[in-house]
């Protein structure tokens, strides 16, 4: 069976998962989902970033906070216009990509790092101290979702949750083509060497500031799905916490894999929801799994999996193989014994 066929069927495995939760699950926990597939689009930006470029990005939730602050002003600017707001906050983000990229781009390893997390922490110190336009530590609250997008009320948590995987499915198909086209195979051909790839005339700089702006609107749209979810775009959306959160998907699902982010999210969400119940130090528990995984899974969970499982399978294989090829192999050894003259 082909990546690809297995790609598809896993895709429409998923698709049933999603379509059964809302008849299993609570109200709460299907919002927790929903929170999970929002933060998974965002851990699939630092994915591209991380899995096939090799560098790992503590910034995304600059873009995120960016797009859902940028809905938030424009809906109180703009009444009314739900669709409008949505493409102001993607092209905003997109805008802060193409703006930071160049910069950013120039640096990788523990530079990269550090400069995307003092972009992230800028932007956070202005939405913090510009109450005037972002509310301060208030943030902007009352922001509602739109009653009506695509003949979907999103007033309640399953209209809501509903939209939520019709997007998540549309970015992931999006993803998984991008990655898979020459541009995706060129990205894992400048993870491995850029002093290759430049010596076979790939523009190196140019891929990866594309990259870096498809990372920055995958992020945007996590961004907005998360302002309309919660209401009340803050500061908070600039934290740490969301970039090293988004982080730890990719690396706890498995980088460069394509549900690695998934899955590290429904993970984390969930861990989370339970951790918090008991005590406010949740951020140890997500400090130790960070280390946990690092120690013990360095491929995340898909592609650990995926090694242990791929030398079973082909020794399943060779042995089926030779189970089918040894009739025959006996019919050549006995041919080879009978004389070929009958009359002998």
């Amino acid at each position: 069976m082909s990546s690809k066929t297995k790609t598809v069927i896993f895709l429409f495995s998923l698709v049933a998962a999603f379509a059964l939760l809302p008849f299993i699950l609570s109200t709460y926990r299907l919002g927790l989902v929903t929170s999970a597939l929002i933060l998974a689009i965002l851990a699939m930006s630092a994915n591209l970033l991380l899995g096939y470029l090799g560098l790992a990005s503590v910034g995304q939730a600059a873009f995120f906070g960016v797009a859902a602050y940028a809905v938030a002003i424009f809906t109180r600017s703009v009444d009314g216009a739900a669709w409008s707001a949505i493409g102001m906050g993607l092209i905003t983000a997109l805008a802060a990509g193409v703006l930071f990229g160049p910069l950013a781009i120039r640096t990788r390893d523990i530079f990269f790092l550090v400069i995307m997390l003092a972009f992230c922490q800028i932007l956070y110190g202005v939405a913090y101290s510009w109450r005037t336009i972002t509310g301060g530590d208030d943030g902007l609250p009352g922001l509602v979702r739109p009653e009506l997008i695509a003949g979907i009320s999103l007033d309640t948590p399953l209209g809501y949750y509903i939209f939520v995987v019709i997007v998540f499915l549309m970015i992931t198909g999006a993803f998984w083509m991008l990655v898979n086209s020459p541009f995706g195979l060129v990205l894992k051909g400048i993870k491995d060497s850029e002093v290759r790839m430049r010596a076979l005339g790939y523009n190196v700089w140019l891929y990866k500031y594309l990259a870096f702006i498809i990372s920055a609107l995958i992020g945007g749209i996590s961004g907005v799905l998360h302002a309309y979810f919660y209401g009340c775009p803050n500061p908070a959306d600039f934290s740490l916490i969301h970039s090293s959160s988004a982080l730890l998907m990719v690396i706890l699902g498995g980088p460069g894999t394509l549900f690695g982010p998934l899955v590290g999210s429904l993970i984390i969400v969930f861990v989370r929801d339970i951790v918090s119940s008991i005590t406010d130090r949740w951020l140890i528990v997500l400090g130790l799994a960070y280390v946990c995984t690092v120690l013990f899974f360095p491929d995340g969970l898909l592609g650990t999996i995926g090694k242990w499982a791929e030398p079973k399978i082909s020794e399943v294989k060779d042995q089926a193989a030779a189970s089918t090829n040894t009739p025959l192999e006996a019919q050549s050894t006995a041919d080879t014994l009978l004389p070929t003259n009958p009359s002998e």
